[in-house]
């Protein structure tokens, strides 16, 4: 298993767009990937898990990867988030 920490920064938070660009994402790896906000944890293979997550500007979540691929996969989501989601 391989985790970090990731502070979201785009001062959208994580909507509908964020959340299918994650999806997308996520879904190139084979590895079981998960978000984690205080005691919630969803898959980040599932949209609506990812929006009602209702990660704000802000907040802090933890990637979690458990798998074959799992920090080429971390650390994939982790340029997203330093990215913006190309939002801004």
């Amino acid at each position: 298993m391989f985790q970090k920490i990731v502070k979201v920064t785009n001062r959208a938070g994580i909507h509908a767009r964020p959340s299918a660009l994650l999806v997308q994402t996520t879904k190139n790896f084979s590895s079981n990937i998960y978000f984690q906000k205080g005691s919630d944890r969803i898959n980040a293979k599932s949209i609506m898990g990812i929006i009602t997550l209702g990660a704000a500007y802000g907040q802090e979540l933890i990637i979690i990867a458990d798998g074959e691929d799992e920090e080429a996969a971390v650390e994939t989501i982790l340029k997203l988030f330093e990215s913006k989601f190309e939002e801004e």
